[in-house]
């Protein structure tokens, strides 16, 4: 009960600052160009319109097309982003980015960092991807967009409110989820015959409604789960064996509302919750489990004014409260709670020239079976400005004063954008990578693992040089050198049945991200052209802990050497004859590569390469109606993300959607 008073006094506060500034007057100049909202963004956010690092956004169109099962699924499939996962759909899942974990990359929500507190990941099962409106992925460390902590290796932003059209629209997709069945064995009972019932393993049903209406409109969504997780593969024996014991069933609602303040600006309420029941194998072949109850509310309220006070000054101000709930059984459960502000404030002086300052608070609060009642206040001050001497030159340097129980530190970053002609554009980079220890690693204590209060924070430097080249909308092509160096990292050992983090890990990382994009127009007729995309990823890292040197040659487990992806896209308008309406549709052949890695910081456990080729039908039916399917894994490979913990082979997905929308007054 203290806990949803302390949330509650601080939005009426807000509310109380922020409302007056948008209770002014209209001016009757529109103000400098930069100012207003962008054309097909739908929602602003105050911060770096432009950034001097790799960002890349996945439109709301992309996200509904791919029809991924989760956030991990669609980065891989979209970005060519690798993953580290413990099993199918609702299993832990690690994301990674220039050699870091989920852990060390910043997940927000609208603008609001969402890690947890505790773990410092993030569940990717919680996101409803049919409520998302793009996503936003900024590469490398020390974040100065958006100018949170704990970008070690990325940022990823997700959008989710939207300002919907004037009138009302409806939504919903339906889906069903197949592995393939066969003869398999099972340890202490033998042969065993096809469990057809795995032809219906998984089932997806997301709904959405949205009406705009004069000044307001709002959003909801609601999606549901079930998936047996139940699949065929081979292990070291030789011997086919079936996936059990890891069935999953999770629901989900949103609710979004913004208010048109006119030119000023838009006040943006919204939240969502997620359950989730989930059998969690002991191991990665054991057909026993332990049962998992996952539960996650989050409210966010958050003033957007292009226009604050004058026309050369915007800000933004947003309060939000988590509550997450993990229970593994009444022998181990974790309820948190996170209350975040956060106000930023643009300043535009000269056409040359933005500058940029604000804050974030956060305080966590966590009752735990493991580590009793904790708190913990942490947040910053970051200034930040935007200077461009020359029209096609760019210089951004900020720095951010970060703060919590443990000692403050300074986060310096310095960035370079260069427009060298109508095609061709240079980015570099400095910066310092800072994050804070989580609260398991400070306080966890049960089960032989107790953890350290006497952690350093994670540190380390970066750089990046990068290049992207566009000609006409036929060829785009970039290019990223990057390197970053990090020490005092966070890493759990074990002595004597004892377990406990220290701060022994450091490491340097050389890589090379790069991407090919081509379009090839055809004559006209059903196809007007083809798509074909190439990626490749080089990390070579170096561990550097454990007494290990440069000459030792050891990588960083589960960071692979080489990775690659490729897809071609054909997209049709066919109309038959008789018909009044042509027949939109497309095929997408995607394939992602991953290169051998290592499980253990000794490189002696190898997980083999392995190469997933899928394959994408979306074909529309009518106005209304449209039908996919998708293929996952066409080569049946039978491989691992994490040791020992085996992934699906051919996965069949057959499914419709529908949307509807009626015209409304403006």
């Amino acid at each position: 009960m203290i806990i949803r008073r302390a949330g509650i006094i601080p939005v009426f506060a807000l509310i109380l600052c922020i409302l007056p500034l948008a209770a002014q007057e209209e001016p009757e100049d529109t103000g400098p160009e930069e100012f207003l909202p962008m054309e097909g963004e739908g929602i602003t956010v105050v911060g770096s319109r432009e950034t001097t690092q790799v960002m890349k956004v996945i439109t709301g169109e992309d996200i509904k097309n791919t029809h991924a099962p989760d956030l991990a699924v669609l980065l891989q499939e979209t970005l060519g982003l690798g993953i580290t996962r413990y099993g199918p759909y609702g299993n832990q899942t690690d994301i990674n980015m220039r050699g870091f974990d989920s852990e060390r990359i910043a997940f927000l929500i609208d603008g609001v960092p969402v890690n947890s507190p505790l773990s410092g990941d993030f569940d990717v099962s919680m996101v409803d991807l049919a409520s998302v409106e793009r996503i936003e992925v900024i590469y490398g460390g020390s974040d100065s967009k958006y100018n949170v902590s704990g970008a070690l290796g990325g940022v990823i932003n997700i959008v989710t409110a939207k300002e919907e059209e004037p009138g009302l629209r409806l939504g919903f997709s339906l889906s069903n989820g197949a592995a393939m069945p066969g003869n398999y064995y099972k340890p202490n009972a033998g042969y065993q015959a096809p469990q057809w019932q795995d032809l219906f393993d998984s089932q997806n049903l997301s709904l959405s409604l949205g009406l705009g209406a004069g000044k307001s409109s709002w959003s909801a969504g609601f999606f549901a789960n079930r998936a047996g997780n139940h699949f065929l593969f081979e292990d070291y024996y030789g011997r086919t064996l079936r996936r059990e014991a890891n069935e999953v069933w999770d629901t989900g609602a949103s609710l979004s509302l913004v208010r048109n303040l006119g030119e000023r600006g838009k006040l943006i309420a919204g939240g969502d919750l997620y359950y989730g029941d989930k059998n969690i194998p002991r191991s990665g072949i054991s057909t026993r489990a332990e049962k998992q109850r996952d539960f996650s509310t989050r409210q966010n309220l958050m003033l957007d004014l292009p226009r604050a006070l004058r026309d050369d000054l915007a800000a933004e101000a947003s309060l939000s409260h988590r509550w997450q709930t993990l229970d593994y059984g009444a022998s181990s459960s974790h309820d948190q709670h996170v209350i975040t502000a956060i106000n930023r404030w643009s300043w535009y002086p000269l056409d040359q020239l933005t500058l940029r300052t604000g804050w974030d608070y956060r305080f966590s609060y966590l009752d735990s079976t493991d580590m009793g009642r904790r708190a913990r206040h942490d947040g910053g001050l970051y200034l930040a400005a935007e200077y461009r001497p020359l029209d096609r030159f760019l210089i951004i340097p900020s720095v951010k004063a970060v703060f919590s129980p443990g000692a403050p530190a300074a986060v310096p970053k310095l960035g370079f954008l260069w427009q060298a002609s109508d095609s061709l554009t240079l980015k570099n980079n400095y910066f310092r990578s800072f994050k804070f220890p989580d609260l398991d690693d400070l306080y966890w204590t049960g089960g032989g693992m107790y953890g350290n209060p006497d952690l350093k924070s994670e540190d380390g430097w970066g750089a990046d040089l990068g290049a992207a080249y566009r000609l006409h909308e036929r060829v785009n092509a970039e290019g990223v050198f990057f390197t970053q160096w990090t020490a005092d990292s966070i890493h759990w050992y074990g002595s004597g049945g004892t377990w406990r983090p220290e701060n022994v890990g450091e490491a340097v990382f050389f890589g090379l991200d790069s991407k090919l994009d081509l379009t090839l127009p055809l004559p006209p007729g059903p196809l007007e052209k083809i798509g074909l995309s190439l990626s490749y990823r080089y990390l070579l890292s170096y561990l550097l802990s454990y007494g290990y040197t440069y000459a030792s040659d050891r990588r960083i487990p589960y960071m692979p050497l080489h990775g690659a992806g490729l897809s071609l896209t054909i997209p049709w308008n066919f109309r038959p004859r008789s018909a009044s309406r042509a027949y939109a549709g497309s095929l997408v052949l995607s394939g992602q590569y991953e290169g051998l890695r290592f499980a253990d910081t000794a490189n002696l456990s190898i997980l083999k390469p392995y190469f997933l080729l899928n394959a994408r039908v979306n074909q529309g039916l009518g106005k209304n109606l449209s039908a996919f399917l998708v293929l996952r894994n066409l080569l049946n490979q039978t491989y691992e993300s994490f040791n020992d913990y085996y992934m699906p082979g051919l996965t069949v997905t057959v499914g419709l959607r529908a949307e509807f929308a009626g015209k409304g007054r403006p």
